[in-house]
């Protein structure tokens, strides 16, 4: 709790009439902050007030009463100005979760923002604004990340990502786990535990989000710079399509949307969530975000590695046939020099079996083979310039070329994809070594294994794409430094990939 000259400083106005008990409910901000989906004017901008943030009901510690609670942003990290201020209350039914959306500011540069409730006042958050549309401006240098499983290991990668500043986080789902104590990594077990069964109800997932949250090094990613998220599979359950109850994926959007710095279209009405949605970074890149989850047809033969002999029929779909459409349409209006794809299961063919069959997982695209080729179609046919697809899922790093027929060993290049590792999932992770590695052999399209934790840094420039393959060589204790295992580039009109470097 700051002193009464540190408040006056923090230049928040003392008059403001408070909706709460005189009593003091504690420290609130517990969880931290947040800023997301920038735009060429504002962004989001997230906090969630819970001074005991694991309390069993789900509510933080709260009283049932709304809180004000005071915001501002700020020109320059110190605080010494304010370009823009207000107030929002923070109500028990969104569990005291606060979502600001700010307008009017100036595009292409940082800002940095803080909140005050009672009379405490927040870290200080470092956010940005898109540049102008059209404009090129410098690089764009994007952290993507995936896979945070609590009980499987320390977050060093995000401690990392904030060391990094970048200007923007592609999170892409697996944000939490909702598996219990009693689901154990290995003989060895957990290195850290979940204190409690598996997430079903809303209680359970929002107990399970503040939990992550309590975390310092995903705290300070947060605060680092804006986000853009969206949700796989373990935000609800392991690989869930829409068959799942509808009681417990209401509850599962709905404590997500209460954890994360997303706009208002995304708050959850019911059993669905709109989560895809297209950011620009003025001229240079077009981001496409995703939701392979929530439209997709039930699988046809288990969501696992298999050779399904059930027929893939034309109309299956991944994406549902609107936002198919609305990705389509996409491609055709982007005149970005980048269109980024951002997305959870793996996209181009990764076959395991090194014989004659075709050994594939159903989850990933490979089990929608249809709708892979009518998007992948899509983007030719619309002239994009240069595509590269970015995704989480896998719990290793890759790198591959993708093209429309994976059975010609001719066919060219029609982008590329970019498959990012876990922070934390499947511990701490091994080497690779090449010579042994059957998977490049039976897969000539994919150029890079990885098998440690980490995370990617992409910088983009007008003429390069250079993806950095981030890693920590240990999770299961705190204290790796992340290293760039490898580093490989995509080039203007040259959809294909070069030969990675160490």
């Amino acid at each position: 709790m700051l002193s009464r000259r540190s408040f006056l400083a923090a230049g928040f106005t003392t008059g403001l009439p408070s909706l709460v008990p005189s009593a003091d409910f504690g420290e609130p901000f517990t969880l931290g902050v947040a800023s997301g989906d920038p735009d060429p004017g504002g962004f989001v901008l997230w906090t969630r007030l819970a001074p005991d943030p694991l309390a069993e009901d789900g509510f933080g510690g709260m009283p049932q009463e709304p809180v004000p609670v005071q915001w501002q942003v700020l020109a320059d990290p110190a605080g010494r100005t304010v370009v823009r201020s207000g107030t929002e209350l923070a109500v028990r039914d969104w569990a005291h979760s606060v979502h600001v959306t700010v307008t009017g500011l100036r595009p292409g540069r940082p800002y940095w923002y803080r909140f005050k409730a009672g009379p405490y006042v927040s870290p200080t958050g470092r956010t940005l604004t898109a540049p102008a549309p059209g404009t090129i401006g410098r690089p764009l240098r994007m952290a993507v990340c995936s896979c945070a499983n609590y009980q499987h290991g320390y977050f060093t990668a995000y401690a990392a990502i904030a060391a990094e500043q970048p200007d923007l986080v592609l999170n892409l789902g697996d944000y939490i786990y909702e598996q219990g104590s009693d689901h154990l990594l290995g003989p060895g077990g957990n290195v850290r535990d979940h204190g409690g069964p598996e997430a079903v109800t809303l209680a359970d997932y929002r107990r399970r989000h503040a939990l992550y949250k309590t975390d310092p090094d995903l705290r300070a990613a947060h605060a680092a710079a804006p986000w853009v998220a969206v949700m796989d599979d373990h935000e609800v359950v392991n690989n869930w399509t829409n068959l799942i109850p509808a009681e417990r994926r209401q509850a599962a959007f709905r404590a997500y949307y209460e954890h994360l710095p997303l706009r208002p279209a995304a708050r959850p009405g019911g059993t669905a969530v709109q989560l895809y949605r297209r950011l620009r970074w003025g001229g240079l890149a077009t981001l496409h975000v995703l939701d392979t989850r929530q439209y997709r047809d039930p699988h046809l033969c288990g969501a696992g590695f298999n050779d399904c002999p059930a027929p893939d029929g034309p109309s299956r779909t991944m994406l549902g046939l609107d936002q198919e459409q609305w990705l389509l349409d996409g491609f055709h209006r982007s005149r970005a020099r980048w269109d980024l794809v951002g997305q959870q299961v793996f996209f181009g063919q990764r076959d395991r079996d090194p014989g004659p069959g075709r050994l594939v997982r159903q989850d990933a695209w490979d089990g929608y083979t249809a709708a892979r080729m009518r998007v992948s179609e899509g983007w030719v046919e619309a002239g994009a310039r240069n595509v590269a697809v970015l995704t989480g899922d896998v719990h290793a790093h890759w790198a591959g070329d993708l093209v429309l027929d994976y059975d010609d060993p001719a066919a060219r290049p029609i982008g590329a994809e970019f498959a990012v590792t876990s922070i934390t999932t499947g511990g701490d992770g091994t080497d690779v070594d090449p010579v042994t590695d059957p998977l490049p052999a039976v897969n000539p399209r994919l150029k890079l294994h990885l098998r440690h934790r980490g995370y990617l840094m992409l910088e983009i420039t007008p003429s390069t794409l250079t993806a950095a393959f981030k890693i920590v060589r240990y999770v299961s204790r705190p204290g790796a430094t992340a290293e760039t295992a490898a580093t490989v580039r995509l080039h203007d009109r040259v959809p294909g990939l070069g030969a990675a470097t160490a």
